[in-house]
């Protein structure tokens, strides 16, 4: 074993050096802030439903009757407003900002929640986005949290590298498709995570098929999964595969997430309960 240099940037090795280390990065709640257990939702490319997987977690756990919160990290692609149809602005006290409450009552914070217009375009260089994240965190009243979920943007990027060096997560769900670059997109978020000493809950694959409505066959739109594989491949569970719905799209376009039927997360929301206890 080769001599330590105490640069934890370049090297893989878990000791007490680099877990002091990463406490140091760890950004503190503020005094009327409680957050219990915090999941990340990631992948290592764009387009694969982190924000609906965000979102109907969100939506499982306070259907358990868990308090639940929702971090929206994408700063220059904010979905979950949307899903959640939430149009007022949240509201800044004098050192503090209040999020957005749900029809349900989940705790949400976006950027879209403070923007004027939606559709107003986020162009900010790297650093600042980073810096508006940890104020989601820091500066955001998250009451009585029981679980929050953090919608990252797709890579391995800043925003991602301050969520995971600044919150301190449980955990992270990785979401994919079926599609044969799998392996490519779990791979990249699975290495991530074992840099910075993340545990890794399992994975969700979304878009998995459709069902017929006629007679209920499932169809393999983008053909066999490779899921199921890679996930043995890196010791990991499937949490779930969800379907191209278009109820489930329809209700996501509408607002009305909170309205799904079905129980695609349950073994998600099981698991994912089981490992951060």
């Amino acid at each position: 074993m080769s001599e330590c240099t105490h640069d934890c940037g370049s090297c893989t090795a878990n000791c007490s050096s680099r877990e002091s280390k990463k406490e140091d990065f760890i950004e503190k709640l503020n005094d009327l802030s409680s957050v219990k257990k915090v999941i990340g939702v990631v992948s290592g490319k764009g387009g694969v439903g982190k924000s609906l997987v965000t979102s109907l977690l969100a939506v499982t756990f306070n259907r358990r009757n868990f308090s639940t919160a929702i971090l929206d990290a994408d700063i220059t692609g904010p979905s979950i407003p949307k899903a959640f149809g939430l149009k007022e602005r949240a509201v800044g006290m004098e050192d503090y900002i209040l999020p957005v409450i749900t029809k349900t009552g989940i705790q949400v914070m976006s950027l879209n929640l403070l923007l004027d217009s939606e559709t107003a375009p986020v162009v900010w260089r790297g650093p600042v986005i980073a810096g508006t994240v940890k104020q989601f965190w820091t500066d955001v009243v998250w009451k009585d949290v029981d679980y929050m979920f953090v919608d990252m943007p797709p890579g391995t990027g800043d925003v991602p590298l301050t969520v995971f060096q600044s919150l301190p997560l449980d955990g992270i769900v990785i979401v994919t498709s079926p599609q044969e670059l799998v392996s490519m997109i779990v791979a990249k978020a699975v290495n991530m995570a074992k840099m910075m000493n993340i545990p890794i809950l399992g994975i969700v694959e979304n878009m998995s098929y459709v069902e017929c409505p006629d007679c209920g066959k499932r169809i393999n739109v983008f053909g066999e999964s490779r899921t199921d594989a890679v996930a043995a491949e890196f010791g990991l569970k499937v949490l779930a595969k969800l379907p191209m719905n278009p109820v489930l799209a329809n209700n996501c376009d509408n607002g009305l997430i909170e309205l799904f039927e079905g129980d695609y997360m349950e073994t998600a929301a099981d698991e994912i309960e089981k490992a951060v206890q």
